[in-house]
């Protein structure tokens, strides 16, 4: 197979695993970790759920005990967090010349033509006020330059996403991951900074996602990093 057509299938493969996100709902009384694509919300192994962080209004550490069931996980903080943060490691995947992937590294796939190792982190806020910790446990994150909760529907958030620690520029965000995952909200400058219109009352998702080059790894060749910035919209009144 020509060396294009290979390079396109890999491009192709890498979209489709980035294309499903990582985010947190409230269900049922319980804070549920979704893995999924716009309406799409699939089973998913839990063992796959890396680590998660809790924190209170001062942005200190909660304990948050992770409860893996058969589909999905869900997160259980010993108190009421105002911010919760998960990441979800897919683990690294091969491809093979007959376009095969196979769920392990480069090393274990002698035959692989292409390899890359993905993650998906979230970030969710909770309470009014909330003081963000630092969040270099999340490789690619975006973060809130203002309340979430105090913009209300139809006004600009100011965000700026962070890779690996600095502000990356040129990034797409997607306003509405859940209602319109294919649509572009706004691009982040050269500060790392954007504006995103929130779009509801209830739960927002704002998310991102690109690749980064890997070359001192010999089980990969790119990392694939998407992130979530989850809210409320507008406080809920009887």
């Amino acid at each position: 197979m020509p060396k294009f057509h290979l390079m396109l299938i890999a491009a192709l493969f890498t979209m489709e695993v980035q294309a499903h996100g990582l985010w947190t709902e409230q269900r049922r009384g319980n804070i549920e970790v979704v893995y999924g694509h716009g309406a799409e919300d699939d089973a998913f192994k839990a063992a796959k759920i890396s680590d998660a962080w809790a924190f209170d209004a001062q942005g200190k550490p909660i304990a948050v005990n992770i409860e893996r069931l058969n589909d999905h996980a869900r997160l259980h903080p010993t108190t009421s967090p105002a911010s919760l943060a998960v990441a979800l490691d897919n683990g690294a995947w091969s491809q093979t010349p007959d376009n095969k992937w196979i769920n392990q590294g480069r090393t274990q796939v002698p035959t692989a033509v292409h390899a890359l190792h993905t993650w998906k982190y979230s970030l969710a806020i909770y309470q009014d006020g909330a003081i963000l910790p630092d969040l270099s446990m999340l490789k690619l994150v975006i973060k809130p330059l203002q309340d979430p909760l105090k913009v209300g529907p139809g006004k600009p958030l100011r965000v700026q996403v962070l890779l690996d620690g600095k502000p990356v520029s040129g990034l797409k965000l997607i306003g509405d991951y859940r209602s319109a995952p294919s649509t572009v909200s706004a691009t982040t400058d050269k500060n790392g900074e954007a504006q995103v219109v929130v779009r509801n009352e209830g739960l927002n998702i704002i998310a991102a996602e690109t690749t980064v080059p890997v070359s001192d790894d010999a089980d990969i060749d790119e990392r694939g990093l998407f992130t979530s910035l989850s809210f409320i919209g507008s406080a809920h009144e009887e």
